[in-house]
């Protein structure tokens, strides 16, 4: 994620940090070569003159723009479902940490020092361990080591054997509050309210995967990018009689924009990813596993993921 002000005046013109340009530079490159040796030969090709006046591209212009736009708008719904999925991940984080400290009796007040033997304490961390490895599960990484320090050694093995550690984790937090329920540590009406917090963190997760393993079809993406092509491409033919000289210009404008809104639809259309403007997983989970720790009494935290050349990730 971009996390900058917006610039004013000429740099507004200058910033590539965050701009689509060096995803779409080679072929925009390109499009304006090709405009350039079209409008030096005058729209001759192979001793043929190719004439194109403008209706053709006001008439596939103004649809290719709706649908653009419209695919952008499916693309940044994803993009802004996932993450109220990862703020009700951070919420639902925090209350289950309340939960297990509050409603979960114990000779003592739940604290790290106790340990992860302490089944409260186990719980705690044990979701923030969720949070990293359903993070890892998005990205298609290996997140095993991150895990290792938050979950018991065979727990924490298991986990890393397993094809979805998150939902395996959302298991051993279901045995262990059963455990607590068998060992009369919570009554039974206040378990109910723990395990709704564990069903919203599984249905978060759940839901996290529906948007990853669930494209825009391909197909209409595909259109999407020949139509766009086209257009740039064969609009040099259209534009050379009429504006000269400034054809080149005029096309790459209109090119950067089409190219652009294209590009940008497929990098927001994936949320979790690693791109410039992916929602930023990395601080997320950085933010719950500081707001867990210190809920059981650590003091030396982690510090909060910065921007780095205002890229969050």
């Amino acid at each position: 994620m971009i996390l900058r002000e917006r610039p004013s005046g000429l740099r507004l013109f200058l910033v590539l940090g965050g701009s689509v340009l060096p995803r779409i530079r080679v072929t925009l490159f390109v499009n304006i070569v090709f405009a350039t040796v079209v409008t030096l030969l005058h729209g001759v090709l192979f001793d043929q003159k190719i004439t194109l006046t403008t209706i053709p591209f006001t008439l596939i212009g103004l649809p290719l723009a709706i649908f653009l736009g419209f695919r952008n708008n499916a693309a940044y719904d994803r993009y802004w479902e996932g993450r109220k999925l990862w703020g009700e991940l951070v919420h639902r984080s925090r209350s289950l940490s309340r939960q297990c400290q509050s409603l979960i009796q114990g000779g003592a007040a739940a604290v790290a020092t106790l340990g992860l033997d302490d089944v409260r304490v186990r719980m705690v961390y044990r979701a923030i361990a969720f949070a990293h490895a359903l993070r890892h599960q998005l990205r298609d990484l290996d997140g095993a080591a991150e895990l290792a320090p938050l979950l018991r050694a065979e727990e924490g093995r298991r986990a890393a054997g397993t094809a979805n550690p998150s939902d395996f984790l959302m298991q051993q937090m279901g045995l262990d509050l059963g455990l607590c329920l068998r060992e009369e540590r919570i009554d039974p009406c206040l378990a109910v309210s723990i395990d709704a917090t564990l069903s919203a963190m599984a249905a978060a997760a759940a839901a996290c995967e529906r948007i990853k393993g669930t494209p825009i079809p391909f197909s209409y993406s595909l259109l999407l990018h020949r139509t766009a092509y086209l257009y740039c491409f064969l609009l040099p033919f259209g534009l050379v009689d009429s504006l000269g000289f400034m054809t080149p210009f005029v096309v790459a404008i209109v090119a950067y924009t089409f190219f652009g809104l294209d590009a940008l639809g497929d990098e927001i259309e994936e949320p979790f990813g690693m791109d410039s403007n992916d929602l930023p997983l990395d601080a997320i989970c950085r933010g719950i596993e500081i707001n867990l720790r210190a809920s059981m009494g650590e003091v030396d935290l982690p510090a909060p993921l910065e921007a780095v050349e205002y890229l969050l990730t």
